[in-house]
This record gives C-alpha cells, sequence and structure tokens, in this order.
C-alpha cells in the first residue's frame, strides 16, 4: 500500500519507497529524477539492487536516514519473471547487443526444458556477464568490454531457491525465478541454453518481488515524483 505524504521532512528523516522501474530506464536515471523532485532541498537519495536498462519492475529506493539500511534491503531475496530466447547468443546475454551464433531448435523437448531447471536449483556458480557493472581492478567490466579488452571472469556463488518454466512456445521460453542477492539472470540464461546445447538470451525481465516487498505496491516513477513536487518545504 502507497503511503501518503504531507512534508518533505519526512524523506529527510528517512522513507523506503517502492518504484516500478520502466523499460530503457538505468536505476540511476531513476535515482536522478527523484532527487531532482526534492529541489532546492539537497536530499539523500539511494537505491537497493540494480536493475539492468532493459529489465523492469521492483526497484527500492531510500531517501534520507533510511539509506543506511540499504545494503540491508539489498542482500534480501529476490523474484523475477522473464522470457528467453531459445536458438541463439548475445555477446550481452540479452538484447542490448544483436543474436549471433544460431541453433536449431527443431529436437528441443518440453521435458528436456523442465529438467534443465534442476541443474540451476540450489547453490549454483555463475560468471558475470562481459558487460555488466562488476568491478575489477576498480573498473566496470562493461567498459573494459566496450573497449574489447578481455578479463579474467571470477565464479560467484550465488542460490536459486526456485526456478520454473511457465510457458514454452519456441524458441521463447517464459520462466520464474526466485533468487539470492548477486544472481545474474543473464548470466542464467546463458548458462541454460549451453545446458540444452543450444543457445539461449534474455529478452524480457521483470523484477516482481525483494523480500517481503512486492511490485503490485510500487509507485509508477512520475507519479511518485508529481506527489513529491507538490508537498510544502518546511519554514525553518
Amino acid at each position: 500500500m502507497k503511503k501518503s505524504y504531507t512534508n518533505i521532512q519526512e524523506f529527510a528523516e528517512g522513507q523506503l519507497l517502492l518504484v516500478n522501474k520502466p523499460y530503457k530506464w538505468t536505476s540511476f536515471d531513476v535515482v536522478g529524477k527523484i532527487r531532482n523532485a526534492f529541489k532546492p532541498l539537497k536530499l539523500k537519495v539511494g537505491h537497493a539492487g540494480t536493475l539492468d536498462p532493459l529489465a523492469t519492475g521492483l526497484l527500492i529506493i531510500c531517501t534520507g536516514k533510511m539509506t543506511k539500511q540499504i545494503d540491508t534491503f539489498q542482500a534480501e531475496e529476490k523474484e523475477y519473471t522473464g522470457t528467453m530466447v531459445l536458438g541463439a547468443v548475445t555477446p550481452t546475454y540479452d538484447l542490448e547487443s544483436e543474436p549471433e551464433q544460431q541453433f536449431s531448435t527443431d529436437n528441443i523437448t518440453s521435458e528436456q526444458i523442465h529438467a534443465a531447471c534442476k541443474q540451476f536449483t540450489g547453490d549454483i556458480q555463475q560468471y558475470p556477464p562481459a558487460h555488466s557493472a562488476v568491478k575489477i581492478d576498480g573498473e566496470r567490466l562493461y567498459e573494459k568490454a566496450r573497449r574489447g579488452e578481455e578479463v579474467e571472469l571470477r565464479l560467484r556463488n550465488v542460490t536459486i531457491g526456485e526456478f520454473e518454466i511457465t510457458r514454452i512456445e519456441l524458441p521463447e521460453v517464459d520462466f520464474r525465478v526466485v533468487c539470492s542477492k548477486g544472481t545474474y539472470i543473464r548470466s542464467l540464461v546463458n548458462d541454460f541454453g549451453k545446458a540444452l546445447n543450444n543457445g539461449a538470451y534474455l529478452s524480457r525481465l521483470r523484477r516482481t518481488r525483494s523480500g517481503g516487498f512486492k511490485v503490485e505496491d510500487a509507485w509508477e516513477v512520475m507519479e511518485l515524483v508529481n506527489t513529491i513536487r507538490e508537498l510544502k518545504v518546511p519554514i525553518e
């Protein structure tokens, strides 16, 4: 349920805001839009758990003193729904780059697809995508990748609590995943394609839950921004 506000001072004291991140916005775009809504006041605003630009869904925003708890919210379990496309791969593991290396999906069965999920349930290891915000030697991986540099990726331990297939209409496969902090769904999809001796890339992703917070209770960005702008600035 969305909370009602009467004064901007409430945000300075600390608020947790649930926002539905739009398609092609970065998480920092959302933070910047909300931060600018508070002008001329300068308030701390941060987010817990980055979403890729092509992903949508729940983004937790913290303001004021609540920003001290960002790490706590970021560590919570996440839930996603999405669509993968079998039969090809992309350098970024999603649609930020063009599909390549085409594979036939004629011999892939629904039984094989459901069985492959079991390989990726529980404690697993995965490599982050080369085009990701992970830092190596103080620099984001995607910055190195854009320069064509090859880097040695390090395996990460993550936990997949649930991984279910919800629709199969090849080459598209819909899924739902419940996972730990630090899980890259793009990497999960890429590895899933390999498990089928095929290829796969992520074509749609939506975060539906983070801890106990659900996207159904989230603000649309401009709805929240307009609400903030209508509040009165307290008189010192």
